[in-house]
């Protein structure tokens, strides 16, 4: 125990003398060809975990010709959600992680990172959320299914309701119009779960309901904890919908948050939050589209073929076929909502990705906390992004949300989970 105490003490004080040392950088940190600072190493990342805060009366700033309103409220954790073919919005709820298994660096990370989250325990469950005029307001707001293990990500295809929980993946059997799960899910197959120090399992589906694509996060930032504890991890999973039979489909991505299928091409993309102590303004979280059999470097290299040289051993194989990914989306922004948009969205927003960036806990000045657009032409990303819901964070600097997931309603209107105000907001174009 002493021992445990003295650690984690050498490791806070540590954090702190490191707190004044962090490089700000003006370049730019966003698009396909990002100009990258220098790592600087240090021997933890600077923070700003900002005080929460309330919206009271006040709701996220959208652009004009849109309102927000909040559609549901006192959840217990909203990660990510799910339009149904009925129009009812199913809403996971819940937090993961095996904190009795964590070193004590990874303790005081932790600490530090949960100061900026809500501290209401997590619903391990699916909200069921119901507008059945709809004019916009959700009447109905019920528990769908409990006793899940941290669910995150969701995916439906012809009447089966797969849940991504930390530990497996699962399915209900779903009739249109159902309110509440009819019984316990079967699960299709176990997935990484021993440490999970990144828990969340991103989800979606091909068009065609044959297979599934899970997001693994890696079980560390860059191995510390031997390659053994990476095993299956920081990859895109196959699975087979039918069998449960899995594969690896992309590998080194270090966390890949969320999921989306590209409308159309039937392209898989991701969001992927990258690796932390190399300073304000490395490595870039990105976006980009997913290559079967493809490498995207981590841990050996990051944006491509930039060594980390902190890695051992290093594998300049590996870091020489190492793809560059399509989009940076700037450093510590914590991407965690990926969804395309359709012309129902308006033509300002008709082409291109809706993300929902939860945003920094390790930098002085703090980014994301704030639902952006990346508009597309011809299939990819074509211009600098768009802030779209923004004000999670006052001018006072206070923490009022933090976005998650991001979910296209058909209908027209962009839901949002705040996973910090236990809220979903819902972003309407004005009639």
């Amino acid at each position: 125990m002493n021992r445990t105490r003295t650690a984690l003490t050498l490791t806070l004080a540590l954090f702190l003398s490191a707190c004044d040392s962090e490089q700000q950088n003006t370049a730019q940190h966003y698009g396909a060809e990002p100009k990258l600072p220098e790592p600087q190493r240090g021997l933890l990342p600077s923070m700003k975990i900002a005080e929460p805060q309330k919206w009271g009366d006040q709701v996220p700033s959208v652009p004009a010709n849109f309102s927000v309103t909040a559609i549901a409220t006192d959840l217990k954790i909203p990660r990510q959600t799910l339009v149904l073919p009925n129009g009812d919005i199913l809403v996971a709820e819940g937090r993961g992680g095996n904190a009795a298994k964590l070193k004590p660096k990874d303790v005081i990370a932790g600490y530090i990172k949960a100061k900026g989250n809500t501290p209401v325990k997590g619903g391990d469950r699916l909200t069921l959320l119901r507008d059945a005029d709809g004019d916009g307001r959700y009447e109905l707001q019920q528990v769908f299914a409990d006793n899940l293990n941290a669910p995150y990500g969701l995916a439906f295809y012809e009447g089966n309701l797969y849940v991504a929980n930390q530990d497996a993946l699962v399915r209900f059997d779903y009739q249109d119009g159902q309110t509440k799960a009819s019984g316990p899910p079967t699960k299709v197959t176990d997935l990484p779960s021993e440490i999970n120090h990144h828990w969340t399992k991103a989800l979606t589906i091909s068009p065609d309901g044959r297979f599934l694509y899970v997001g693994i996060g890696s079980n560390s930032n860059i191995t510390e904890r031997g390659m053994e504890a990476e095993v299956d991890r920081a990859m895109i999973w196959q699975i087979n919908a039918e069998t449960g039979a899995y594969k690896p489909y992309a590998t080194g991505l270090r966390n890949p948050t969320a999921l989306a299928i590209q409308p159309d091409t039937g392209q898989l993309w991701t969001v992927v939050n990258e690796r932390d102590e190399l300073g304000a303004d490395l490595v870039p979280d990105y976006l980009t589209s997913v290559r079967e059999g493809g490498f995207y470097g981590w841990p050996y290299s990051y944006w491509g073929q930039n060594v980390d040289s902190r890695v051992r051993p290093q594998k300049p194989e590996k870091v020489a076929s190492a793809i560059t990914p399509d989009y940076a989306l700037g450093s510590h922004v914590a991407a965690l909502g990926l969804d395309f948009s359709i012309p129902a969205m308006g033509d300002n927003f008709s082409e291109g990705v809706f993300i929902g960036e939860h945003g920094s806990w390790n930098r002085k000045t703090p980014v994301g906390y704030k639902v952006i657009f990346v508009p597309f032409r011809d299939g990819k990303p074509s211009g600098p992004p768009v802030d779209f819901a923004t004000g999670f964070r006052t001018e006072a600097g206070k923490t009022r949300g933090r976005p998650v997931g991001v979910t296209v309603d058909p209908r027209g209107a962009l839901i949002v989970a705040d996973d910090l105000a236990n809220t979903v907001w819902r972003i309407s174009r004005a009639q």
